[in-house]
């Protein structure tokens, strides 16, 4: 079994700096579509950025701590309209 790289949160609130949103949160709020992307996309990259758009009704951080739960990853952080979330296996914590 390879090595896993793992990162604190501050090491992945850096990554996540450079990265584009992913994943779109809409009017339609978070749908089973939205969380099996999410589960798409973290099993190829270590960290998304997911972004809830200004016509989502729902509040960003209960949108985020139910996605992180949804698709079993860990909410580094919500800034503005962004919510990074990582693959808990590169989470060595803070």
């Amino acid at each position: 079994m390879a090595n896993i790289e793992k990162f604190t949160k501050e090491e992945l609130k850096g990554i996540g700096v450079g990265l584009k949103p992913t994943v779109l949160v809409g009017k339609d709020g978070l749908t089973e579509n939205v969380v099996i992307e999410l589960k798409n996309q973290i099993k190829i990259n270590r960290v998304v950025k997911v972004k809830v758009l200004p016509s989502s009704v729902e509040k960003k951080r209960e949108i985020a701590e139910e996605l992180a739960e949804r698709s079993a990853t860990k909410l580094i952080e919500i800034r503005g309209s962004a919510i990074l979330l990582c693959n808990p296996r590169h989470y060595k914590g803070d």
